[in-house]
C-alpha cells in the first residue's frame, strides 16, 4: 500500500530533524543509555581480526585526518573513521535494535555523529543527544514504513538516511542543506541480505560503508555539491525503489513518540531473532529445568525469525556466521550456562563441548503473516521421558517492557571494554563520562579516552 504525495515524508523528516526543540529528557535519557551500550560493543569489536584488515586496507583510502578510531586512536579522515567504528558497533551483532523498525538504529547513527563531532568540535554533550534523538527518529520511522520482507540491509540504510539528519542539525545546517545532504547520501546508500544469509563479514561492513556515505555526503554539502533531493517520495526514491510496498503512517508518530525509548539492548551477543528463543530458554532453566534432561526444543516463530537465524550450524563456520545460528547459541547456552563474546573464538567454535547439542533445536512457523515481526514467539522444550514445558514470548529481556537495570547495563559494559582490551581504570573512566555527557561542554573527556592520541601504526 502506498500512501502520501509529493515530498510529504521527505520533509516532515527534515523539519523534525532541524526545528524539534522540545525534546523532553526522557528521550535524552535514553538517548544517553543506548549511546552508552554502543560505545560499548564498539570498544569490544576493536580486536577482530578483521577489523585489522580493515583499518589495514583504510589507510590506502586517505592520509591521517583529524577523526580518530574508537579504542587505539588511529588519527583517520572522519569519513573513514566513520566507517571503522560504524562496523566496530556492529561486528559482533551486539548493538541495539528497534524491534519495531527491525532497525539498528545507533549503529550507523552512532559511527557517523561521534566521528564527525570529534573532527569538528567542540560539541556539547546536549546536542548530541538531541542530534541522536532525531536521527534515531527518523531511522525508526523509515523502517515502520515497510510493509514487504526485507529485501535490502534495512539496519544500513535507514541508519544512514537518520544519520545524515542527525548530522544536518549538529551542524546548523537549513532546510536546503539538509536536504542536499540527505540526497548524497541517497546516492550512496548501498547493503543487501545475502551477506546475511552467508554469515560474513560483509554484513558489518555495510553499516561501516553507510556511516561513511552519510559523512562524506555531509561535507560534499558543505562543499557545496548539488544533488537529488526528492530521495524518500520520488519515483526512484527509497520508498518506491527499496521497500516497494510500505505505509508512510508512521511518519504521524514524529514528535509525538519518541524512538529511542523504543529500543532494545541486547543482552546476548548474536542477532536480536535469536534472543526471545534463549531468554525463554534461561526462564525455564531458572525455573528448574535441568539442561541435560532436554532431548529438543522447539521454537515457534513468524517467517522473519526463521528467515535470520534458521540455520544450519556447519563445522568450520565463521564467527559470523556462528553468531546468527540458533543451533549453535542454544548448543553453547546449554554446554556452558551463558553466552558470551568469548564463545565467538576460533578455540570455541571448534570446542567439542559447545557443539554437543546442536541437533535439538527446530524452527517451526506460527500462524504470523507479517514479514517483518519478531515476536510473539511460544517456546517448547521437551525432556527425554516426554514432559513437555512452554513459554510463550511477547517481549523479550532488554524491551522497554523489560528494560534491562544499570546493574545489568554495567555488567555488559565491563564485559565488553574487558572484551576489547581496556583494564578497568579506562573502562570505568569511560562509563563515568559517558554517563555524565549530557553536562558536558565538550567531548574532549570522552574522545580522550575512546580514541587517545596515536598515530597510525
Amino acid at each position: 500500500m502506498r500512501e502520501g504525495a509529493g515530498n510529504t515524508v521527505r520533509d516532515a523528516l527534515v523539519r523534525h530533524a532541524l526545528d524539534t526543540r522540545s525534546i523532553p529528557d526522557s528521550a535524552r535519557r535514553a538517548a544517553a543509555i543506548f549511546l552508552e551500550d554502543t560505545v560499548m560493543v564498539g570498544v569490544a569489536g576493536s580486536g577482530l581480526p578483521e577489523r585489522r584488515l580493515l583499518v589495514e586496507t583504510a589507510r590506502g583510502w586517505s592520509g591521517p585526518g583529524p577523526a580518530r578510531l574508537w579504542a587505539d586512536g588511529e588519527a583517520q579522515a572522519t569519513a573513514t573513521a566513520a566507517l571503522v567504528n560504524a562496523y566496530q558497533i556492529h561486528c559482533q551483532e551486539f548493538d541495539c535494535v528497534h524491534e519495531p523498525a527491525v532497525v539498528h538504529p545507533m549503529a550507523v547513527i552512532g559511527g557517523a555523529l561521534l566521528s564527525w563531532a570529534q573532527a569538528n568540535g567542540p560539541v556539547r554533550g546536549r546536542d548530541l543527544l538531541d542530534a541522536l534523538v532525531v536521527a534515531v527518529d527518523a531511522a525508526t520511522v523509515m523502517g515502520m514504513m515497510a510493509r514487504s520482507p526485507m529485501r535490502f540491509f534495512r539496519p544500513a540504510m535507514c541508519g544512514a538516511l537518520g544519520a545524515s539528519l542527525g548530522l544536518s542539525r549538529l551542524a546548523g545546517l537549513d532546510a536546503d542543506g539538509c536536504r542536499r545532504a540527505l540526497g548524497l547520501t541517497y546516492c550512496q546508500l548501498g547493503g543487501n541480505m545475502q551477506s546475511h544469509v552467508e554469515g560474513t563479514p560483509g554484513l558489518a561492513l555495510q553499516i561501516g560503508f553507510n556511516a561513511r556515505a552519510a559523512v562524506g555526503a555531509h561535507e560534499l554539502t558543505l562543499a557545496g555539491m548539488a544533488g537529488p533531493v526528492d530521495v524518500i517520495d520520488g519515483p526512484f526514491g527509497y520508498l518506491e525503489l527499496i521497500e516497494q510496498d510500505y505505509d508512510t503512517g508512521a511518519v504521524e508518530q514524529l514528535g509525538r513518540h519518541w524512538q529511542i525509548e523504543r529500543v532494545s539492548h541486547k543482552p546476548f551477543p548474536t542477532g536480536r531473532a535469536a534472543h526471545a528463543a534463549l531468554d525463554g530458554l534461561d526462564q525455564l532453566l531458572a525455573a528448574g529445568l535441568d539442561a541435560e534432561d532436554i532431548d529438543r526444543i522447539e521454537l515457534h516463530a513468524p517467517p522473519l525469525i526463521r528467515r535470520l537465524i534458521d540455520r544450519p550450524a556447519r563445522r568450520g563456520m565463521s564467527a559470523s556466521y556462528a553468531r546468527l545460528c540458533l543451533p549453535w547459541l542454544v548448543s553453547v547456552r546449554l554446554a556452558r550456562g551463558r553466552l558470551g563474546l568469548e564463545d565467538f573464538s576460533a578455540s570455541a567454535l571448534s570446542d567439542p563441548e559447545r557443539w554437543r547439542r546442536v541437533d535439538c533445536v527446530r524452527v517451526l512457523p506460527d500462524a504470523n503473516p507479517d514479514p517483518n515481526a519478531l515476536i510473539p514467539q511460544n517456546l517448547s522444550v521437551v525432556t527425554r521421558c516426554g514432559q513437555r514445558h512452554q513459554i510463550s514470548l511477547s517481549s523479550v529481556l532488554g524491551s522497554p517492557r523489560r528494560a534491562l537495570d544499570e546493574e545489568a547495563r554495567t555488567a555488559k559494559a565491563q564485559a565488553c571494554w574487558r572484551h576489547g582490551g581496556f583494564d578497568d581504570g579506562r573502562g570505568q573512566g569511560l562509563l563515568a563520562e559517558l554517563r555524565d555527557l549530557a553536562d558536558r561542554d565538550s567531548l574532549d573527556g570522552l574522545f580522550s579516552l575512546l580514541t587517545p592520541a596515536a598515530g597510525p601504526a
